[in-house]
């Protein structure tokens, strides 16, 4: 497409053979500007979004992209978005590489958005890849011994372009073969913002973002959740991942799940994402939240989550409460008492001390008794 641009500090430098790149585009300030600079030495560029199912949406805040459109329409280069789908979530499940601190595989991540390139990169006829990574700018994939690996592993050796932090790197194929030229790159290195700013007001860019919210899988109470449900259902699905974001997640067996919505929007959306096999549950009576049934609950299993349905309800201080239960276009009622709030913190999934660590118990294998103890203070309801 032809190249419009809104500043006139981005001139052509390059050579009459014109290059073309792929990047990887978060629409965050670090990969405009690897765009920008390319730009300027009359690359064609090319940027490629991705979405995954784990906040990678360019439509949440708490998303570690931002929309890419915005700076593309400014300065007049085209944004593919590509969904990374079921890829991603098997990535997830076993990373090569690792997981930082919590449930983030950094480093396969960026091998798979690389890889993904890689065949992006041959079907548009382009020579090389680049992203807005900065050396050093997070510990555990932005170190140079680290780029070396991903690069390899991507199948793009040598072939990673990383615009703002090229001179502290060995120049690349593309420089060597003259489609880039190295003197009109960067050395930025380290988390300091200064250095992108500066080079944002040389290029007229003013309204970029602030740093998005992050990746949910560094979140520790989202990589809680999700480790628990890797855990407790290997085939998971896209509704089951949605969910985490959604409500406050309590595991009562080892085949079930209760998730309790706690306002109208979230309500809304578990009841919304309730199939016929689901069960809903809701206070009658009392304002109160929505809750969701996650498994195949046994009767006393019902019985928790009308408890803790009732806890988070206008009754919870009431002796007893009837909670209506629906499923496939059909409704009962059981009498409940709200559960303490020790319980309550004991089933919660968060992170807990070790010696807090409950042991679940599945009434569908254990014996009966093992059942009937761990669920004895439901003879009060």
């Amino acid at each position: 497409m032809t190249q419009v641009f809104s500043n006139k500090m981005i001139e052509n430098t390059s050579t009459t053979n014109k290059a073309k790149a792929v990047a990887l585009y978060s629409g965050g300030l670090d990969s405009t500007l690897a765009i920008l600079v390319m730009l300027r030495q009359g690359i064609d560029v090319v940027a490629l979004t991705f979405l995954t199912h784990f906040g990678c949406d360019i439509s949440d805040r708490s998303s570690c992209s931002q929309n890419p459109f915005i700076a593309a329409e400014q300065f007049g280069f085209t944004v593919k978005l590509c969904h990374l789908a079921d890829k991603f979530i098997e990535m997830v499940k076993n990373p090569k590489f690792g997981y930082g601190k919590n449930m983030n595989p950094c480093i396969d991540c960026r091998i798979l958005m690389l890889k993904e390139a890689k065949e992006f990169m041959k079907r548009i006829n382009a020579q090389f890849v680049i992203t807005g990574e900065v050396l050093n700018q997070r510990p555990m994939s932005q170190r140079k011994e680290v780029f070396q690996i991903i690069d390899k592993e991507a199948g793009l050796e040598g072939y990673v372009l990383r615009p703002l932090t090229a001179l502290n790197l060995k120049p690349t194929i593309p420089e060597q073969m003259g489609l880039v030229k190295r003197e009109l790159l960067y050395g930025f290195k380290g988390r300091s913002r200064k250095p992108q700013m500066a080079l944002a007001e040389e290029f007229g860019l003013k309204d970029y973002p602030t740093p998005a919210g992050g990746c949910l899988l560094t979140d520790p109470i989202y990589s809680y959740r999700l480790k628990d449900l890797l855990e407790h259902k290997p085939n998971v699905s896209v509704k089951d991942i949605n969910l985490l974001r959604v409500g406050r997640h309590f595991r009562v067996s080892k085949t079930c799940k209760v998730i309790v919505g706690r306002n109208e929007k979230e309500n809304e959306i578990l009841r919304s994402v309730a199939s016929d096999e689901d069960f809903i549950l809701e206070v009658e009576g009392y304002k109160g939240p929505t809750t969701l049934i996650c498994g195949n609950p046994t009767n006393e299993e019902i019985k928790l989550a009308a408890s803790i349905c009732a806890r988070y309800s206008d009754a919870k201080k009431m002796p007893f409460v009837e909670v209506a239960v629906f499923k496939d276009n059909q409704k009962f009622k059981i009498t409940a008492t709200a559960l303490s709030d020790s319980l309550l913190s004991e089933l919660r999934i968060e992170p807990k001390p070790k010696n807090k660590e409950v042991k679940l118990v599945d009434c569908a294998t254990s014996s009966p008794t093992d059942c009937k103890e761990d669920l004895k203070w439901l003879k009060r309801s």
